[in-house]
């Protein structure tokens, strides 16, 4: 790993002990106990609080049970045929980011990445140090390496384009990261996948911010109401973690099901949506997406 500050991986570190601190529990913990669990003062533990998710410790919690994805499912259950139908393609994509993105075709898909030229460089986010990749047409991975480690989070994402030159260059990449996780600005995606991968990614991109979906109503969306297996294999092939948001995809029971960077990790990912969406207000078709096919 080249690049990961102290502070991001520090922020990162006190949100999963504290996820774990508050999932382990089961009653509602004041500030000055979460902040005595953990060894620090109350006052530096909401300043770690406010400058990662803004909001208090106490308002969070309720975001961070394992009873939330069921609320989720109860309340802000998305059908993603109607989501789409009235303009909410994008407009609940990370607020203010506009999105644009080409798929390869299902030729260059299966070349393996033959002929290719990807970049890659680490960066800081909210939920550890994130792995991203790029071609010259746009973002093509994200991956999180906290709860599975760099090597591994590297080795895993070349393994998906095992022919491809891998070249690391942060600097060319930097400024759509930057708008990705400042959810402002303009980020390119170059979507790299088989065509029931990109079907199933191009749904998630439905689904709004704060909102959550299941499995079965993505294999519904994409007109294969049977292939619910076949859609979350899909989803947790899903190449750009958090951007295209596979971590908004919940089993019909209200259980987190799998994530490919760790559950700890989608749980902070939900959690952090959640409270955003909660504390932000967000105008109507902030975003939106658009889907043109490689030839």
């Amino acid at each position: 790993m080249t690049v990961e500050t102290q502070e991001t991986s520090y922020h990162y570190g006190v949100m999963r002990r504290a996820i774990a601190l508050i999932d382990a529990g089961g009653e509602d913990l004041t500030l000055e106990q979460l902040a005595a669990r953990m060894d620090m003062s109350a006052s530096h533990f909401q300043r770690v609080f406010s400058a990662w998710v803004g909001v208090s410790p106490k308002r969070y919690q309720q975001y961070l049970r394992l009873g939330h994805a069921k609320s989720l499912l109860r309340e802000r259950f998305t059908t993603l045929e109607a989501a789409h139908a009235v303009g909410l393609s994008g407009s609940g994509r990370l607020h203010d980011l506009f999105l644009r993105w080409e798929a390869m075709s299902p030729g260059e898909y299966a070349r393996k990445g033959q002929g290719l030229r990807i970049f890659w460089g680490w960066f800081d986010s909210p939920f550890g140090a994130a792995l991203a990749m790029g071609t010259t047409k746009g973002i093509c991975g994200l991956a999180f390496a906290a709860e599975t480690g760099a090597e591994a989070a590297m080795r895993d994402m070349c393994a998906r384009w095992p022919l491809a030159d891998f070249v690391e260059d942060t600097t060319r990449l930097r400024p759509q990261v930057d708008a990705v996780f400042a959810q402002r600005g303009e980020a390119a995606l170059h979507m790299i996948g088989a065509p029931l991968q990109i079907k199933v990614w191009e749904a998630l991109l439905r689904i709004p911010s704060g909102h959550v979906t299941t499995y079965s109503e993505l294999a519904r969306a994409i007109g294969a109401p049977r292939a619910v297996r076949a859609v979350g294999t899909a989803v947790g092939r899903n190449p750009v973690s958090w951007l295209i948001p596979c971590h908004r995809a919940l089993r019909k029971s209200g259980e987190l099901g799998g994530y490919h960077w760790g559950l700890p990790v989608k749980r902070a990912m939900l959690a952090f949506e959640a409270a955003q969406d909660d504390a932000t207000p967000r105008a109507p078709n902030a975003a939106q997406t658009g889907l043109h096919t490689g030839n």
